[in-house]
């Protein structure tokens, strides 16, 4: 058993692409193994800005042995046929072996393949690796880039170490050869670093300043970022992704801590933190009562011999320069109202097929206006009257305003947010402002959801007007794609309503948007596909989803989420006991019984004969049940009507077991039929059993 050590040097490979490229050099490297019959004991891969690395443990020396054998003609066939099975096969025609097959002689070729050495295989495995690597974004290098048949990699690819056990993997692709020496760290090492085996690599490039572990860098970058910030009195503000950033930019990350004229801080916290990070991967910092203090983080990739001071002092340089920006935008765009921003919405087109932004805020305006004005629509209004729907109003039509602001062009991720602080500015009330900040939420699943009334009336306005629009224009999402994000508003709006205990018919607000197509429903379909992938991990099956869409028996759904979330979930709780269990059994044989003789519906029927006792058991069960659950449907109380219809479960069972449906009276026949249809619409009252799977 041996060791296997393969580097890939290169130029620097961003750091936002490392990650996966490790899983993909394992995943690309095992699947060469497999297919060559090895599997190593553990695989272990590495990255750093030059290079990816993969130690693969207790490889053993050679493959083994593989005999396999293959049926070909008959005897007696063409020499073609024969002749073909054995090019096929790789044998010769007196190395078949004739053996009987349902009593007919055939041939069969038996392949020994001896085993082959581990360094052989790994030699051969190498180039379609490389070959094969799916980076993000990859380039052609040097004379041989003329070619479109030239190697294609991230960044120019430079050396390869291949080492099994002590021995060199001798390999080539375009030109690089594979061989024992690397290089260390760019600045703190000169000239080539020689690994004698997987053992030494880590630690021979440790002295040379190279940290190949991504995980111990990350972890230095975390915990000298909190300590350069303790140091100065400060606390940092955590951010993993930031730390994976820094340690994929650097092989010996050293964090230091700078700052900032006190004057930036007038911008927004916001603003710093996006110029900080985005721009210069710096973390952030807070003085002790929490405030942003004027510091921040950087990660040298160098030991300074001055401790980092001129490093320090560069980057407060060009951090200073980024945050004159800002300010400069700040204070520009505040010399202009956001009504006056509003007007320039008419100079971006939304979509070719639906017109400008200015467009698309009016909609979402009027929208939001009617949402607000429905009766019993669900929204708590604390300010009722003219001041809550003046701030509705107000709010929506400046809801896009600052998308024109040059802040938002430096920042696009600002949207809404400096709308908010430019709406504070101008003195709009805090509902106003908020409603601005915060309309776009929830963006994302983990993502805050809005209960200020004004922000939930516009949040929900501008998401409907996205999903009506684009589905008006029949541009849905297929697959994987999605390019106007419909799927994160269609989650958006359920997690309003659910969030805020909202009651709205979409077959209105398609109807109210100008929509007398059946939009509504088309969206519904849409929006409950979303319900039932939000709540699948809560158990609450899509079948369930299905089967609590109508509202009542022959109707089809009028688009209230909330009202099919609230059956479906005690539909999922109903049919987990064994009441419910047992009540579903007893519906389906119902309904195949039903379905057989071609029974529609439940015409009550006079009975012309004495019933029997099991028959009459159940005639008084759904007596008793029907008001119980009529009453509970209209209350939208889904829980008590399964409760009610959970009565009729003993009843049933009974009947099936003494009662025979297909008398040969043809009115005890008809009567019966008629009794289960009437169970069968009586179960349906509460769900359309009929949509459950299983």
């Amino acid at each position: 058993m041996a060791d296997f050590l393969f580097e890939l040097l290169s130029e620097e490979i961003p750091a936002r692409m490392q990650a996966k490229a490790r899983a993909d050099l394992e995943r690309l490297f095992a699947a060469q193994l497999s297919d060559a019959g090895l599997k190593a004991a553990d695989i272990t891969v590495y990255s750093t800005p030059r290079r990816l690395a993969l130690i693969a443990k207790d490889l053993p020396a050679q493959t083994e042995a593989v005999s396999d054998e293959a049926k070909g003609p008959p005897e007696g066939a063409p020499d073609q046929a024969v002749d073909g099975f054995c090019r096929k096969n790789g044998v010769t025609r007196d190395q078949l072996e004739v053996r009987e097959v349902k009593g007919r002689a055939t041939y069969f070729a038996v392949i020994n393949k001896p085993g082959r050495a581990t360094s052989d295989v790994l030699a051969e495995a190498i180039p379609p690796i490389i070959k094969a690597f799916p980076w993000p974004k990859s380039m052609r290098w040097g004379e041989a880039s003329l070619s479109t048949e030239s190697l294609r990699w991230v960044r120019p690819l430079s050396g390869i170490v291949a080492i099994l056990g002590d021995y060199l993997v001798e390999c080539e692709i375009d030109g690089v050869t594979s061989g024992y020496e690397t290089v260390g760290h760019r600045f703190h090492h000169d000239g080539v670093v020689t690994i004698g085996n997987a053992g030494d690599y880590a630690e021979k490039l440790r002295a040379c300043h190279v940290l190949v572990d991504q995980a111990e860098r990350e972890a230095i970058v975390r915990e000298g970022a909190a300590k350069a910030a303790s140091d100065g009195g400060l606390e940092l503000v955590a951010d993993e992704g930031l730390v994976v950033e820094n340690a994929g930019l650097t092989e010996w990350p050293v964090p230091l801590l700078g700052g900032f004229d006190p004057a930036f801080l007038d911008v927004p916290e916001e603003v710093i933190q996006l110029t900080a990070r985005v721009n210069q991967k710096y973390f952030i910092c807070r003085d002790k009562s929490g405030k942003l203090a004027p510091n921040f983080i950087c990660t040298a990739n160098i030991d300074a011999t001055d401790g980092g001071k001129a490093i320090v002092a560069g980057n407060e340089k060009v951090l200073a320069a980024r945050l004159s920006d800002a300010k400069f935008f700040w204070e520009l765009d505040q010399k202009t109202a956001l009504e006056d921003h509003a007007r320039k919405l008419s100079n971006i087109v939304f979509h070719e097929k639906l017109g400008t932004v200015a467009d698309k805020v009016e909609r979402v305006a009027k929208l939001a206006e009617w949402l607000v004005s429905l009766e019993g629509n669900g929204f708590d209004q604390p300010n009722p009257g003219d001041t809550f729907h003046g701030e509705v109003s107000e709010a929506a039509r400046l809801c896009k305003a600052d998308l024109v602001t040059e802040m938002v062009g430096e920042f696009p991720d600002l949207q809404g947010l400096m709308g908010g602080y430019y709406a504070e500015k101008q003195g709009k009330s805090k509902a106003v402002a908020n409603a601005i900040r915060d309309h776009y939420k929830p963006v994302g699943q983990g993502d805050e959801v809005p209960t200020d009334p004004v922000t939930v009336a516009v949040s929900l306005a501008d998401k409907l007007d996205t999903l009506l629009s684009f589905f008006s224009e029949e541009m849905f999402p297929t697959g994987s794609k999605d390019p106007f994000a419909l799927r994160r508003a269609g989650l958006g709006y359920l997690r309003l309503v659910q969030e805020n205990d909202l009651k709205l018919e979409l077959s209105s607000v398609s109807r109210f948007w100008g929509d007398d197509s059946g939009l509504g429903l088309v969206l519904a379909d849409f929006l409950f596909e979303r319900l039932g992938v939000q709540l699948k991990d809560e158990g609450v099956r899509h079948d369930y989803i299905q089967a609590s869409r109508k509202w009542r028996a022959g109707n089809d759904t009028d688009g209230r989420v909330d009202r099919v979330e609230a059956r479906a979930r005690a539909l999922a709780a109903f049919l987990a006991t064994e009441d419910g269990a047992n009540l579903h059994a007893g519906y389906k044989r119902a309904s195949n019984i039903l379905k057989k003789e071609n029974v529609e519906q439940s015409d009550a029927k006079s009975l012309s004969y004495t019933p029997e006792k099991a028959e009459k058991a159940l005639i008084d069960a759904l007596d008793a049940a029907q008001p119980d659950v009529t009453a509970a449907i209209a209350a939208e109380e889904f829980e008590k009507a399964m409760t009610a219809l959970a009565n009729l479960r003993a009843p049933i069972d009974q009947f099936f077991e003494d009662v025979t449906v297909n008398d040969s009276d043809a009115d005890k026949r008809e009567a019966r039929l008629a009794l289960l249809a009437r169970l069968r619409a009586a179960v349906h009252q509460v769900a359309d059993f009929s949509k459950i799977e299983g």
